[in-house]
């Protein structure tokens, strides 16, 4: 007499995804944010803490999130000489990538020459000079501060760099513990979960963030600000976009044999919450989440994406080229190409060092001229005015850039599973936008010694 109870009881399994409507609030969050920096510029102006608020509630979360997910993944892997593999790959390929880049924003400075024609004041000389950060350290001394003081201070502090010392090494130990370090595992798991149900909570006050970071953006710099740099940003987003669809696009198709445009569909909510904050940070732990659920394993998602957010900067280094070499331009000194090479390879070291550094691009870019050229550092105050917006495409080409990297570098290193990949991309197997978790993944971690635990794919 069996009937059809188990079809009518599996059918309410499926809850309604109702987190579109999040970020449709963005959407006329921005749109009106937008017409109030216009409408009433000192008012908007006044608005920025809600944006601010809003990434700090972001950032409070990447930290446990970077240490559950490296943890986890390196945990779970048999031979810690994978993990070195991945790691090798990583940095490789970020020198290269970044060295790319800089050459692309070399190419197009140099066609465009944007600068010529400006004339400064003293007002934008002392602007530029106010921009040059103390935070920004040499090399040595920037390897030592990835040394967290504590163990518990990699935390406290925020240091993305620190967080991911702690987790390699945790990871590690627990790694050598074998079945002893299982239900350590198991307890991070759950601390993992407990992290991303708490951050979909937080994503609910994006639309205020939102409203108040463009508010802000707008009625700061107003219209008449942008006219006359019109050409520098035009010239610098064209370069940003043919980078992404062109160099990073014909790299994944012929690494990966995946489209770039399939690829950066799958993540739009992603792009969204950056462009609506400025800031690539904001997207950081939902980019973890994502590759994950993509089909790449925990430990190049666990490496390579926070590695990448301070050594993988591809539109921090486009836009350092081409705004040295409008300030060059505006200065009346054009730099010879012979100048303009040292000048570069100076400020790809430089932005190593300033990884951790608030607005490391314009902090990054007058520090380096400070050190290197001076003179220039007189004209930073030129890009003062724009830097928030042009903010937008860097913020927005380095998220593109980790997006890729953590694909190419899970297919260079065979730890991502090609057939979930085509799966997710087609739709077929949606992300948990309620949990960012695949709740139906195993909740016990693989034992590290068992045979044949070479890697664990994080599994649907």
């Amino acid at each position: 007499m069996a009937s059809t109870p188990p079809t009518a009881s599996a059918a309410p399994a499926v809850k309604r995804d109702r987190t579109h409507y999040l970020y449709i609030a963005v959407i006329v969050a921005v749109t009106l944010g937008i017409a109030v920096g216009l409408i009433w510029p000192d008012a908007a102006v006044e608005l920025k803490p809600l944006g601010t608020g809003f990434v700090n509630l972001i950032k409070m979360m990447i930290s446990p999130i970077i240490f559950c997910t490296i943890v986890l993944g390196i945990g779970s892997v048999r031979k810690a000489a994978k993990v070195g593999a991945v790691g090798g790959f990583a940095l490789g390929y970020f020198l290269v990538m970044s060295l790319v880049a800089l050459a692309i924003g070399l190419v197009v400075g140099n066609i465009l020459h944007p600068g010529e024609g400006l004339h400064l004041t003293n007002a934008i000389k002392d602007a530029g000079h106010a921009q040059v950060s103390a935070d920004a350290l040499p090399p040595v001394d920037f390897a030592l501060s990835i040394i967290p003081v504590t163990f518990v201070s990699a935390f406290t502090e925020g240091q993305v760099l620190q967080t991911l010392l702690i987790a390699l090494l945790t990871g590690f130990a627990l790694q050598a513990m074998g079945r002893a370090g299982v239900p350590v595992l198991r307890g991070i798991e759950h601390i993992q979960r407990l992290v991303f149900r708490i951050l979909a909570m937080v994503m609910w006050a994006a639309p205020i963030g939102a409203f108040g970071a463009i508010a802000a953006v707008v009625g700061s710099a107003g219209l008449d600000a942008l006219k006359s740099l019109a050409v520098l940003m035009l010239g610098f987003y064209i370069t940003c976009v043919l980078f992404v669809f062109v160099v990073l696009g014909a790299l994944l198709r012929v690494v990966a044999g995946l489209n770039v445009f399939t690829l950066l569909k799958y993540l739009g909510r992603e792009f969204l919450l950056i462009l609506s904050t400025s800031s690539s940070e904001s997207a950081l732990p939902r980019l973890i989440a994502k590759m994950e659920h993509l089909g790449v394993s925990k430990p190049v998602v666990g490496i390579t994406v926070p590695t990448g957010y301070s050594f993988n900067l591809d539109g921090t280094m486009i836009y350092m080229t081409m705004a040295s070499l409008y300030i060059a331009d505006a200065l009346g000194t054009p730099l010879s190409v012979g100048e303009q090479i040292p000048l570069l390879l100076f400020l790809l070291l430089a932005s190593k060092g300033a990884a951790g550094v608030s607005g490391a691009g314009l902090a990054t870019l007058a520090g380096g001229l400070q050190s290197h050229k001076p003179a220039l550092v007189d004209g930073v105050g030129l890009v003062v005015g724009i830097d928030r917006f042009m903010s937008e495409a860097r913020a927005l080409t380095n998220f593109a850039g980790n997006a890729v990297a953590t694909v190419l570098i899970g297919t260079w290193t065979k730890e991502i599973d090609k057939e979930r990949v085509q799966e997710v991309l087609a739709g077929r197997l949606p992300f948990d936008e309620r949990t960012l978790l695949d709740e139906n993944e195993s909740a016990t971690p693989a034992e590290p010694s068992g045979d044949g635990g070479e890697r664990e794919l994080a599994k649907a």
